[in-house]
Parts: C-alpha cells; structure tokens; sequence
C-alpha cells in the first residue's frame, strides 16, 4: 500500500525573508567554490572554464610569413616604382609555399615567388601582391611601392613565447581553442563540472511523449530546469518524476544527494496534503534549510537548504515561478562552483574611440575589446590581422559597419554584439606598452579579485588612451632623445608616474658570431656596420627600442634597417632563425631564444596614471602587486626597485 507523508503542522512561511536574507543565508551556508580539476582534451573543451593559466610555449606565428599571395621583395628596390615607371625584379629559381623553407636569399633587384603562409627568405622585408605585378621576361614588372613590412605577419607578433595567452576563469570556445591549437597544447586544465540532479514530485505528472491522463499535468519543469542548469555551467542529469510516495520519494532524494554535487527539485513547496518534500530535507545532513519562503513574485515557495556541503533546492510547482527564483537565487551559485563569471547582456552600446575604417560597399565587422570611460563603456579594436587568433581571445564583441559607410567617426556610440551572453567591464583597464613582467602583476591581481585587461597599442598609443581617460594605466618606457630621460618628461599636468622595473636592452646575435664575441657593443656595432653582409632586424617606429636604436646608431641605416616589426620576440626570432644577424632586444627574450646579448642600455618600463583615477581602490591594488610581484620579476631578468 502506498505510503503518504502527513500534512506538516503550518509552520511554514511565518518568517518570510527578503530576497537579499535569503540570498545571504544560501551563500554562507554553502560558501560555494569550483570542485576540483580534471585535464580535457581539445575536442571536449568547449564550454568549459580554464582553472589556471596557460602560457604561450612557443612564438605564434613562429617565424615571419607571408600574408598574401605574391613575391618576397626589398623594399627599398621598389621606392621609386610607379604606373608610369613599373620596375623589373629578376625571378629567384624557386617559389616559396607552406611548409618549404627558402633556401635562396633576396639580393637586391631580385624577388622570389611566394604563397600565402610561406616563410619570408632572407634579404627580404616586405611581399607585393601577385595582382600588382605583371610578367616580364626573367622576372616581374612592379607598378607600386610597397613598405617595409608589407603583407608579412611576422614572428610573435600573434602570440609571444612565455607570454600567458589565456587566464583561469575564461570560458573556453572556438576562440580559445583556436589559440591553444595555434601553440601545440592538444588539452588543458579545467573546473570539474557540478553534476546537478534535476527532480520533479507530484502524482500528478506526466513525462512528456507520454499519454495525458485525466487530471495529469505533462512535466515541464524538469526540462527547463535542466536546460537552465546546463547553461549555468553545469551537468544536468534528469531523475524524471517522483510520485507523492513516502518511501519512493525518501529514496530518490537520498540517492540523488548522494551521488550528485547538488540537488534541485520542483513542486512539494507550499503547505498542501501532497507537497512535503521539504520535510524530507532535513534528514539529508546539516545546517539543513536556511530560507523557506522568501519576499519574490512570483516565487514566494521557494526552498533553499545546504546539507552536508551540497545545495539543495525546492523550486515552487509553476514553470514561471521555478525559472525566475532558479535564475534570480540558484543560478549564480551553481555558476560559481562550475568556475563561471557573473552573467551580462547579450549587446551593449559603447563609443569608439578611433575612426574605424571600411570599404565601401562590404558590411564589416571590426572585434572589440570594452573598457569603462569617462561617460559610458569604451570599445577598443583589437585587431592584429587576418592570420592573427588573440584578437578572439581579447575581444568582447564586434562593432559592424555598414556596407553604404566608409567609417565609423571616433567619439560616436556604436552598438557592440557581444561574443558571449555574459560581459564584465574589467576594473582596470591598461592599455600601452606590453611586457611579459606584466604577467606576473596580473596574477596578483587575479589573486586579489580585480579584473584587469592588457590591450597592447605602444607606449604612444597608451598615453593618448590616458589622455582621453579610456583607461587607467598606460604601460610606457619612452626616452627623451635630448635629454636621455626616460618618460616622466611625456607627463601631462595632473598625471604621475608609478614605478616598473628596468629591462636591459642590447644587441641580440646568434652565440658564435666573430662580430660580437670578445666585443663591447660600441665594437661589434663598428663589425657590423663594416661588413656589407651583415644583416640587421630593426624596430617599429614610436618604440622605446627604435629611439635606444637609433641613437646607438648615430644617423647610419645598414642593411635590414627598414625590416621593423612590432616585438621583441619577433627581432629574437629573425636572428634565431637566420633572416637577420642581430638587432635589439630585451635580454629576457634573447635568453628565451638561446641567443647571445651585449648588454646597452637599461631601460625603464613605467605606468603612467591620473593622480585622480576612475577607480583609486583598483589603482593602489596594482601598485601593491607591483610590489607583491618583485620576486617573481627579478627571476623574469627584470631589475625591481
């Protein structure tokens, strides 16, 4: 004979708690936190949330490639190129594709084919599109100049080595597992998944697919109970209907509380005959239920207990009542212990800050990274190329063009569509100069629970995002020229500077050459420019580098002056490899490389701030990780303090 529970006396809901008490109540009980690690593979990582950081193992791209179909030039044979005055370059006997080292160098007047991906051959520091030129006897008539670096992705220029490419907390999608890919990683490390029991109680329920029956309601709480837990970050697993039987329901409650991390439930809330499920919770463990009934409508019934460490929770019998106390109360906790962010909307409007440009007659879609601003949130392309995968991982969303407009003016609000449905603005936003010592800064204010970005623009490109206060901290390390001060004088009035570290700058050669061992830099900088074979790598104009380079230089331009990329990584890489013989690099990098370094300057890496920042709290939280940090800089090669 089936078993009914007895009616409880009606002592249920004389204390109804405000949302907030019942919200405080659950959380202290539980004290929620991710459970524990496991390694997943590539194929199932979707969804997933990081547990610790990952750091670049390698360059990205890991050598300087070609971006377009066409020939590997120099540039400077090219400078005076024109419609009325095509120049002929004579042909290399061999065409570069994907996966072929060159084996032939670019002598000047000469070009070499080469496909999109291929690796650039030595001697040349730009590509010209096959569509600009025209064939020509031994060679290719060119009908345009290009620059130096045109059309070539160079090395670490996406991805740098050493560099921590994605963070613990991030919840990992196509994006992330292109970049883990774009490393070699084929796994990594993430937050267990909460497995949730989902239940739902009352004879009178149907599953559906199944017949109605006269006075049966078909189940629809467990589905959308189950859809809600799986988009919480968790796995749902569906215990189907319990009927309103004693021993039945005893059983189902206990094995699912076992065997499950949390337990949610539907119905058996109020104080009807049938619905006693709440009287069965507290034979499950201490502190048992914390709140039943609280101050919501719809929602009032709701149930909240913790038992022996594991949430478990009664959500009222009507579908709209369960789905607004599961999303208002459950939801947020169940996202923390599956490692999950707070949720955000799904598109938000911010203004740019830079004229985005477009071709006209093409809708474009420009990614976008969004930080807070002086009136609003602030979207900052991050765009580093059609090779390029960080610009995924660092982007929030996407700012579209219209196919009738050639731009979007600087200062206007655009409409940003978010890549995910969750977006939160970080409390800090550092845009500027990137060093790989910041990595080390951020961790501690990771530790500390202040969400910082990195949007990497140069020294130049932080301090006008500070002027405009569309960040709080700009990374510089630029020298004045005259006075060989570094970059206190680039201060406007009310802005002052919190101290870095010092990176030593140098020459970077590869361990062997003649040229620099046994030399002072002054003396193999005097070898090198003797030789007419010796090739440099130089650096991007507005980089604290290239101001140290040139002066060092004094005026000459020898060979491989004009090949300038972006990074550090990329000028290390470029000598590693043997595209260049040396250049200028931080030393940390070129011992990354296994390159040897001629020390010439040591460089000072501030942060320049407001003396009355957005968020003062944020601000003296990373000058206290600065410090917090000295330790693991100083083994970076970093000087601290």
């Amino acid at each position: 004979m089936t078993e009914l529970i007895a009616p409880a006396p009606q002592s249920q809901f004389l204390t109804v708690l405000s949302r907030d008490a019942a919200e405080a109540a659950f959380w202290k009980a539980l004290a929620p936190a991710p459970l524990g690690v496991e390694d997943v593979a590539l194929d199932a990582l979707v969804g997933r949330v990081l547990a610790s950081d990952i750091a670049a193992t390698v360059d990205a791209p890991p050598f300087d490639r070609a971006t377009v179909d066409g020939f590997a030039v120099r540039a400077a044979d090219l400078f005076d190129s024109s419609a009325a005055n095509p120049v002929h370059l004579r042909l290399n006997p061999e065409v570069i594709a994907c996966g072929s080292a060159p084996s032939l160098q670019v002598a000047p007047g000469t070009a070499t084919a080469i496909a999109t991906g291929g690796p650039i051959p030595r001697g040349a520091d730009a590509v010209v599109m096959i569509e600009h030129t025209d064939p020509e006897g031994n060679g290719i008539a060119v009908a345009r100049a290009v620059a130096p670096g045109a059309h070539i992705g160079f090395a670490g220029s996406d991805i740098a080595c050493g560099q921590t490419l994605l963070r613990k907390g991030m919840v990992i999608s196509a994006r992330e597992i292109a970049m883990l890919a774009a490393v070699g990683l084929d796994r990594a490390p993430v937050w267990r998944k909460p497995r949730v029991a989902v239940l739902s109680t009352g004879d009178e329920l149907v599953q559906p697919g199944q017949p109605l029956r006269p006075a049966g309601i078909y189940d629809s709480n467990g589905p959308v109970i189950a859809a809600a837990v799986a988009e919480a970050g968790c796995e749902a697993l569906r215990l189907g209907a319990i009927a309103d039987d004693a021993e039945a329901l005893r059983c189902a409650i206990r094995a699912a509380h076992s065997a499950h991390d949390a337990v949610i439930l539907s119905g058996g809330t109020s104080k009807g005959a049938g619905d006693l499920t709440t009287t069965l919770i507290a034979e499950l463990g201490a502190p048992g239920i914390v709140a039943h009934g609280v101050a919501l409508k719809p929602g009032k019934p709701l149930c909240l207990a913790v038992c022996e460490g594991k949430p478990v929770v009664v959500l009222p019998g009507f579908p709209t009542s369960a789905m607004f106390t599961f999303h208002e109360l459950v939801a947020p906790a169940l996202r923390v212990l599956a490692g999950l962010p707070p949720k955000g909307a799904a598109r938000v409007a911010a203004t740019v800050p830079q004229r985005l440009t477009s071709e006209l007659g093409r809708t474009e879609f420009a990614m976008v990274a969004l930080t807070k601003g002086p009136v609003g949130l602030v979207a900052h392309p991050v765009a580093k190329g059609s090779g390029a995968v960080t610009a995924f991982a660092q982007a929030d969303g996407f700012v579209t063009v219209p196919a009738l407009a050639e731009s979007l003016a600087p200062g206007n609000p655009a409409e940003v569509t978010l890549f995910g449905a969750t977006i939160t603005p970080p409390r800090l936003a550092i845009i500027g100069s990137h060093c790989i010592g910041l990595d080390a800064v951020m961790g501690c204010l990771a530790d500390q629970g202040i969400s910082a970005r990195i949007l990497a623009t140069g020294s130049q490109g932080g301090l006008s995002a500070l002027r405009r206060r569309d960040c709080d901290i700009a990374p510089i390390h630029l020298m004045q020229a005259d006075s060989g001060v570094y970059n206190r004088p680039f201060l406007l009035d009310g802005m002052r500077l919190i101290q870095g570290w010092r990176r030593m700058q140098g020459l970077v050669y590869r361990p062997g050459d003649a040229r620099f061992e046994g030399r002072d830099p002054a003396g193999a900088l005097a070898a090198l420019l003797a030789d007419p074979d010796a090739l440099m790598v130089g650096r991007n104009q507005g980089s604290g580098t290239r101001v140290l380079l040139d002066r060092l230089l004094n005026g000459a331009r020898p060979a491989g002056y004009w090949n300038q990329p972006a990074s550090h990584n990329a000028v290390a890489a470029a000598v590693a490899q043997g595209r260049a013989d040396w250049g200028m690099a931080i030393q940390p990098v070129a011992e990354t490389q296994g390159l040897g370094f001629l020390p010439v300057a040591e460089e000072h890496y501030d942060f320049a701030v407001w003396q009355d920042p957005r968020d003062p709290d944020a601000v003296a939280a990373f000058e206290a990780a600065l410090i917090q940090s000295a330790a693991a800089l100083r083994a970076c090669g970093f000087s601290v303090g």
